[in-house]
């Protein structure tokens, strides 16, 4: 198991990946392949890849904006969960976190995700009762 930094030349098999995964929720502008290759320049050292053999198997996208983490995409291919790849991806990003001074990470899970609400509870991730979650389109084609 190797655990490196994401690049752009990741996209098209975590495109694969994260559309063939349930629970997962994408933006037809956000996760475009210009949208995430945005997003890597912008957050140049807290996004990763898991690779078995040259597989891409696992990864999960972090940003920050110098206060917070934000996590985003975390996956794992099914015929490779429970193998502790998720918490390692995990562990990478909160240290990446860390040595850019951002002490907080945050993140969305669907209410009905039950596998990856259970996971992130697993890691300490509490559920925020006192939150209500809200959005914005500022461009309408990004559904």
């Amino acid at each position: 198991m190797c655990i490196e930094l994401m690049t752009i030349k990741d996209y098209s098999e975590l495109y694969r990946i994260w559309t063939t995964t349930p629970g997962m929720g994408l933006r037809s502008l956000d996760d475009s392949e210009a949208g995430i290759d945005r997003f890597l320049k912008r957050n140049p050292t807290t996004n990763f890849v898991c690779r078995i053999e040259n597989e891409i198997v696992g990864a999960i996208l972090c940003g920050h904006d110098g206060r917070r983490g934000y996590i985003y995409h975390a996956v794992v291919k099914e015929s490779h969960r429970n193998r502790g790849i998720g918490k390692e991806l995990v562990t990478h990003v909160l240290e990446a976190l860390d040595r850019d001074g951002i002490k907080k990470a945050a993140l969305v899970v669907y209410a009905d995700n039950v596998l990856g609400n259970r996971f992130w509870e697993t890691l300490g991730f509490t559920d925020r009762k006192d939150l209500t979650y809200r959005n914005r389109a500022i461009d309408e084609r990004n559904t």
